[in-house]
């Protein structure tokens, strides 16, 4: 009993995932270790002992027996306690290595437990804080509001009058936590071993879900990561966050601002506050992709109970326990990717999906062109606004799990977090197509963002070998559009950045020789006029019928393209274009284009008044 107490001790000082240390507790007394493995080993072997028998006779091949046997795996787990089912969760992520029927039932797995007794939160909080639940809060409800596989959420009064949501540990968790993970690494350690099937690292992913649940389990962590998020997200006045209570907040409680608002799931509440909940939708996926793409800091648990609407038209943001990062590199690959896909250039595709880290630089790319192209080439051609998201997802998870891919951590909280959010935005439009929602905001991001590598892929989806597609510019520059928070003045800068760049010479070159053009054309037009006001004997019947395609040319140059492209934007004003125009003068390159047109305009008169006098000499 007490080498048990000892174990017990030692796991709860345990701040950091550490496998090593974890192996040291429990290699010194197997006692807990073996009641613990019992309890979770035998459930386990005979769950797949039956579905081996299954398999074996050919019941499986039946799929809705198939989905019964994976819908009680998913309950197995539940049953298992929180590393199990975080572990759950963890692969309902992993088209790589789980099968996607199994794939469909993980991920309805819910992080929801009952309640532990009110008693244990309140003596959890006075042990922590150090100070008697009197002394802090004017009242503190003893029955929760939720509760999860950590912890749950008290509703409670400070001292000074404000109300706050008070989320507590559960008792013993952090215990129970290293033990199960321990016992869950060496199933995946065994597994690596003797199923060659497995191509990923389990022991890997089980590393990975471990340093994820010690950070969830530390409500200082929680803490901070909240904070940061309210940083930056600052200047959107559409974002709220909670305000944290640090002096009353500790590694396994956590004090925060209760916030009065409605989950968006619940519709007819939200219409009720007098918000649109499709504008609710459309923060929200806003905010998301300005976390993957911008700041590389997002909410990888974005459920229902943790977004609400606000009275005031606001989104709150709840639960900060799970957040991740995005490199840089990650974030410019993504949207190099969204081009490629959009493109249809599923080469370059594969190669993105390579500097991603989803395919090693030893795989053979050849076989997974097709496959690529067979999985998106329909999606696509629908359109990326009617593109469906969970579909697509679906088809790249069964052919993630034919090939030898490897999903990194933040891909699989990436999607995570998008079909949940979708799923949330579905039950407000059922027609919500979540690629469609977010390409505005990856058409803003190519227009505006300064990356070098950016640069160089929106000039691959501009230009079609050296030829300026007009009808993705305009879709491109529509779509963009849309965003609410455009910066029209910054957008026309990148336009002129991008004219005046290397990435610009195809379009320079194109916008030359239609101004070159129009030049000739206004010239020829006025010799015309002259022409006609001299008298009728000496006036040239060639001049006079030859001014035939000036209107023609006019009315199709790109120098019109660019203007009605750019008339387009919502809200441009005539006079933002007319502040751009000394900087376009101060432009070296500006000189050269115009001495290219003259000279080019020259040239076609003179070309022109030789076939004149040619034509009158006969």
């Amino acid at each position: 009993m007490q080498e048990e107490l000892n174990d017990f001790i030692e796991a709860s000082g345990l701040l950091q995932y550490d496998p090593e240390a974890i192996r040291k507790i429990y290699q010194k007394n197997p006692g807990r270790l073996l009641k613990r493995l019992w309890q979770t080993l035998i459930p386990i072997i005979w769950f797949l002992l039956g579905v081996g028998w299954e398999k074996l006779i050919g019941i499986l091949n039946n799929e809705i027996r198939a989905k019964a046997r994976a819908k009680e795996f998913t309950n197995l787990l539940v049953d298992l306690g929180p590393a199990f089912i975080k572990a759950g969760q963890a692969l309902s992520t992993r088209p790589d290595i789980v099968p996607p029927l199994v794939l469909e039932e993980l991920a309805q797995l819910q992080d929801q437990l009952p309640g532990f007794d009110g008693k244990l939160a309140m003596a959890c909080i006075e042990e922590d804080l150090n100070l008697r639940i009197n002394d802090i809060f004017l009242s503190l409800e003893n029955e929760p509001i939720s509760a999860a596989s950590l912890g749950q959420v008290h509703k409670g009064v400070l001292k000074n009058g404000i109300n706050v949501a008070v989320k507590v540990q559960r008792p013993g968790l952090r215990e129970q936590i290293t033990l199960d993970l321990y016992i869950v690494r060496n199933i995946a350690y065994w597994l690596k071993s003797n199923i060659k099937l497995i191509r990923s690292d389990l022991v890997a992913l089980i590393d990975e879900l471990g340093k994820r649940i010690f950070e969830e389990m530390d409500y200082l962590n929680e803490a901070k990561n909240a904070e940061k998020f309210k940083e930056l997200h600052k200047a959107n006045k559409k974002i709220s966050v909670p305000k944290i209570y640090k002096d009353v907040t500790s590694r396994r409680v956590l004090t925060m601002e209760w916030i009065d608002g409605v989950k968006l799931t619940n519709i007819e509440k939200v219409k009720d506050i007098g918000i649109d909940p499709q504008k609710m939708i459309d923060i929200g996926v806003n905010c998301s992709l300005q976390q993957l793409l911008e700041h590389g800091f997002f909410h990888a648990d974005p459920h229902p109970g943790n977004i609400l609407a606000l009275n005031d038209g606001r989104l709150c943001y709840l639960d900060f326990g799970m957040m991740s990062e995005v490199t840089r590199e990650s974030r410019t690959g993504l949207i190099k990717a969204v081009v490629h896909l959009v493109n249809q250039r599923f080469d370059k595709l594969s190669a993105d999906f390579v500097q991603l880290g989803f395919l090693s630089r030893e795989v053979d790319l050849k076989p997974i062109i097709p496959a690529f192209e067979k999985v998106f080439s329909n999606a696509v051609k629908v359109g990326v606004n009617k593109m469906d998201f969970k579909s697509v997802t679906d088809d790249l998870s069964g052919m993630m799990y034919q090939f030898p891919f490897q999903l990194p951590p933040y891909y699989a909280l990436i999607i995570r977090s998008l079909i949940t959010l979708e799923g949330i935005a579905l039950s407000v439009d059922p027609n919500f197509k979540i690629l469609g929602a977010a390409y505005p905001y990856f058409a803003q991001r190519l227009l505006e963002d300064p990356d070098p590598e950016l640069r160089e892929s929106l000039k691959e989806m501009l230009f079609d070998k050296n030829e300026l597609m007009w009808n993705r510019t305009q879709d491109l520059i529509g779509s963009a559009a849309k965003q609410e928070e455009l910066n029209i003045d910054k957008l026309i800068d990148q336009m002129i950045n991008f004219l005046f760049s290397k990435n610009g010479k195809v379009l320079r070159k194109e916008l030359t020789n239609s101004a070159a053009s129009r030049l000739d054309a206004l010239g020829w037009y006025t010799i015309k006029k002259i022409n006609n006001t001299l008298p009728k004997n000496i006036r040239s019947k060639r001049i006079a019928a030859d001014y035939q395609t000036n209107n023609f040319l006019l009315e199709l140059d790109p120098i019109r393209k660019v203007i009605s492209v750019i008339n387009k934007i919502p809200g441009f004003k005539k006079e933002i274009l007319i502040k751009k125009i000394p900087r376009i003068l101060k432009e070296p390159i500006t000189r050269s284009m115009s001495l290219d047109i003259v000279k080019k305009a020259s040239e076609k008169g003179v070309v022109r008044l030789i076939k004149v006098a040619a034509n009158v000499s006969q």
